[in-house]
């Protein structure tokens, strides 16, 4: 660099009053302007906080085949098949493109709701030997909400 040039630099830098926020704001204006969040996506994330329970308890994904299995050589149309596990209760489900179906474990009956926006989804019962089914298949981000023995439950969010 010349001297010229060497000397500002080390002006803007040593004098230690450098705007953090007004750098900040810049960069977020860039970045709305370049590459803006989908409008799509930003409803997305609106409707599934507004869909959170602060009560329920959370079923953490424990197992999801499109990443842990052991993929099958030929297999197509193979149905995804997801874990989710809190506390004592295991929820097991299958999407396929029929619909899902899933199970508690362990067995018990419970009122289940499938959650893929604001408007109310489906509404599954669980049977006596907590299995469950719909025809509908999810067609963006899901979760299952249970209620079962007065506890409320939510799965994490998937993609379909």
């Amino acid at each position: 660099m010349d001297d010229d040039m060497d000397d500002t630099y080390e002006e803007g830098l040593g004098d230690g009053e450098f705007d953090h926020g007004a750098l900040e704001a810049e960069l977020r204006e860039a970045a709305a302007i370049l590459d803006p969040v989908p409008a799509e996506l930003r409803l997305l994330a609106v409707e599934a906080y507004a869909l959170h329970d602060l009560d329920a308890k959370i079923a953490e994904l424990t197992f999801d085949s499109l990443v842990d299995a052991i993929p099958v050589r030929g297999a197509v149309d193979v149905p995804r098949m997801l874990t989710f596990h809190t506390g004592g209760l295991t929820v097991d489900v299958e999407v396929t493109p029929r619909g899902i179906m899933g199970q508690l474990l362990p067995p018990q009956s419970a009122s289940i709701e499938v959650l893929d926006g604001p408007r109310a989804g489906a509404s599954l019962t669980a049977d006596d030997m907590g299995r469950f089914t719909s025809e509908a298949r999810p067609t963006g981000p899901f979760a299952l909400r249970l209620r079962a023995g007065g506890e409320v439950v939510v799965t994490e969010w998937m993609r379909a």
